[in-house]
């Protein structure tokens, strides 16, 4: 088959810098532009069709190339980036920079995952729920299979990964939280973290509560994993 020309990658939008979307990173993010998925509370609806921004590959590129040395990698992030035919060419190209290369994804293409962690050094999976419930949240019939086999795909792999769970009582209650955090932790999920879910303005619920999830809950959690986080911001 014919290889995606990366010249053609649906780039949605580039963070010059940034030290929290890989911890421990100082990194810049590439938006892929384009999601399977429909998430009510998506905060990057933008990036749910398949177009083009402003910025073209070429142009970050050569951005990317005054950056050598100044900063540690690049993380691709979206939308989906997976949805991306042109990835591989993507990573490869950054990689020939001599940047390390991140990627966020939902898991919703657990096979290209699978194609591309040879050249990925680290991933950030989201975990959006417990995986029988992904399609009230999604609006798509096999979302959780999916989510659940780039988990297997990560697990089974040699490479460094987080799992992250955006979360709010709309969505999860206390009791569900703990049976995903349990769950995970059983399949080996060793670093996990959940953060504040902030729903944007169109969202038909309001903000978590303060205090919301109890902090004994995320006391009872923590143990469970070797690093394990509630990020607030």
């Amino acid at each position: 088959m014919r290889a995606a020309d990366p010249a053609a990658a649906r780039i949605g939008g580039l963070t010059p810098f940034s030290s929290c979307d890989w911890p421990g990173k100082l990194c810049a993010v590439v938006f892929l532009a384009g999601c399977p998925w429909r998430c009510d509370y998506c905060h990057n609806p933008h990036l749910l069709q398949r177009r083009n921004g402003e910025t073209r590959w070429p142009d970050i590129l050569r951005w990317l190339q005054s950056r050598v040395r100044l900063l540690d990698g690049v993380v691709f992030s979206g939308g989906e980036p997976l949805q991306e035919p042109a990835l591989p060419a993507l990573l490869e190209q950054t990689r020939a920079l001599g940047f390390a290369t991140g990627l966020h994804t939902g898991g919703a293409y657990p096979q290209r995952l699978r194609r591309v962690l040879s050249l990925l050094d680290w991933v950030g999976l989201d975990i959006k729920t417990d995986f029988g419930a992904y399609p009230a949240l999604t609006h798509l019939s096999r979302s959780g299979e999916q989510a659940e086999a780039a988990l297997h795909c990560l697990l089974q792999n040699n490479i460094n990964f987080e799992c992250r769970s955006s979360i709010h009582p709309h969505w999860h209650s206390e009791p569900q939280l703990a049976a995903l955090a349990r769950r995970l932790a059983a399949l080996g999920v060793a670093d996990y973290h959940w953060q504040r879910l902030r729903p944007p303005p169109s969202a038909a619920f309001p903000p978590a509560p303060a205090g919301w999830p109890a902090p004994k809950l995320v006391e009872e959690i923590a143990p469970l994993f070797q690093r394990f986080s509630y990020r607030e911001h």
